[in-house]
């Protein structure tokens, strides 16, 4: 019971510090105000501006409850090993590619890449191993009918 209660805190505190990263980068508010008007005129409602412009004054506050997210769903892989170690490698990335500090401006294309390239590798080991996984099963199965 009480290791159900802690993957689900786990899981929960992972998915927020993953969320709250995209908001502190500038480019990725910027790309999903660009996604909200491009949807909106979809269905016939035409914005002039930035309807999300509000949230950049909330940037680093939000980047910085991100970052304790982390930490503390860090904290609780270290401790407890219940969440997964690709998540916790995403969020990382996302974290770091989503840094909003004026004085991280000379280094933006590099935390993009290292932040990005994180989160592509993880990508890239998560299906890696459920596409293993569907060939073990494939394989079980076909010596099963032999």
């Amino acid at each position: 019971m009480q290791d159900t209660i802690t993957e689900k805190v786990a899981g929960g505190t992972s998915t927020a510090s993953g969320a709250l990263s995209f908001l502190g980068g500038w480019q990725v508010c910027h790309n999903i105000c660009l996604g909200l008007i491009g949807l909106l005129a979809l269905i016939g409602i035409s914005v002039e501006g930035m309807p999300l412009e509000f949230l950049q004054v909330y940037a680093i506050p939000l980047w910085t409850i991100a970052l304790a997210l982390l930490a503390f769903t860090g904290y609780m892989y270290a401790k407890h090993k219940c969440v997964s170690k690709n998540m916790l490698a995403i969020n990382t990335g996302l974290i770091i590619a989503a840094t909003p500090f004026p004085e991280a401006d000379p280094f933006r294309i590099g935390l993009w890449i290292i932040g990005f390239g994180l989160v592509g590798v993880a990508v890239y080991n998560y299906t890696e191993k459920k596409l293993s996984k569907k060939e073990e099963e494939k394989e079980c199965c076909r010596t099963q009918t032999q």
